[in-house]
């Protein structure tokens, strides 16, 4: 059987019913809120799921849990629009409102991200816990060059008052800028996941992980794939500085690099997961939904699948 066959029968045989597995620790070893809860904890890989992945549908704190439960996710990496909201930010200006209108929302958000309590950040944080979904990430907004020290200051605590031991944040590709996040980062125990698309590199990371025991990986590796390269020796190089992964599937750079459902690109996910499961590593696998969505699905539906996949090629 050649390898496309192979990969076709394997994602045949992956039924879109998602079943129940004993939850017992996320991110780097640390106990989860929902330890005793059913969930997605796989043969020892935490699978999670990135909020992004619902932004097809309608996306209040509520919808958010929903969506995991019917999923059956038990552990997410949540986006800061839909916490901030919740919380009482300031509402951004129409997509068309202008230049000047953007300028200001940004100046009241930065003042609201400075004085807002995190109260309704532990009633979030609640919402989940009460669901059996742990939140072991947070990708804040305000984590740009143009953000004051204040603002980093909020979104780490607010990652903690959420239960994270994680922000994510797209790789700024400059040095002043990682240097500035490990030293925030070192202030309140909570590490820096650097996003990458398709500009990482095997090395791209590793200046900033000199700067700080806090600025680590959020390897991406389906955009890996999809710039040339494999993503399983860099794992087994640096396990050790990765705090979390995105999970999808790409075409490598020569097929076209393009987001396919899983198991028709050329992403070793099953390998990369079966990796994490025989070496006992305990950064979570999230689940970063980017296909197309076919006629008649959804995004609940589709990373419902996304998830089975992963049990097949970890259970089979």
């Amino acid at each position: 059987m050649n390898k496309d066959q192979s990969r076709r029968k394997f994602l045949e045989t992956a039924a879109l019913a998602t079943t129940g597995i004993l939850m017992g620790r996320s991110a780097l070893g640390k106990p989860s809120d929902n330890a005793a809860n059913p969930g997605s904890l796989i043969k020892g890989v935490q699978m999670g799921v990135i909020t992004y992945s619902f932004r097809s549908m309608p996306g209040s704190i509520d919808q958010i849990v929903q969506y995991c439960k019917d999923c059956n996710v038990s552990a997410v990496e949540l986006m800061g629009d839909a916490v901030e909201k919740y919380a009482g930010s300031p509402d951004a200006p129409a997509n068309n409102a202008g230049e000047e209108a953007m300028q200001e929302y940004n100046k009241q958000r930065s003042a609201w991200r400075q004085q807002v309590s995190m109260d309704k950040l532990s009633q979030v944080r609640k919402m989940f816990k009460d669901a059996g979904i742990s939140i072991y990430g947070f990708k804040p907004g305000g984590f740009g060059a143009k953000n004051s020290d204040a603002e980093l200051d909020y979104a780490f605590r607010a990652a903690k008052t959420l239960g994270a031991n994680q922000v994510t944040v797209e790789f700024p590709g400059n040095s002043n800028d990682t240097k500035r996040l490990g030293e925030a980062a070192s202030k309140h125990g909570i590490f820096v996941g650097y996003h990458g698309h398709t500009q990482q590199t095997f090395d791209m990371w590793d200046e900033a992980l000199k700067q700080s025991k806090y600025n680590a990986i959020n390897l991406d590796i389906g955009h890996y794939v999809a710039a040339g390269f494999d993503p399983i020796p860099l794992i087994k190089a640096k396990h050790d500085r990765i705090v979390s992964i995105h999970v999808k599937d790409r075409q490598n750079k020569a097929n076209g690099g393009e987001n396919m459902p899983w198991g028709q690109g050329d992403t070793p996910i099953k390998e990369v997961l079966q990796l994490m499961s025989k070496s006992r590593y305990k950064f979570p696998a999230t689940i970063e939904l980017e296909y197309e969505i076919p006629q008649g699905s959804d995004a609940v539906k589709e990373v419902a699948k996304c998830l089975e996949y992963a049990r097949k090629a970890l259970e089979g």
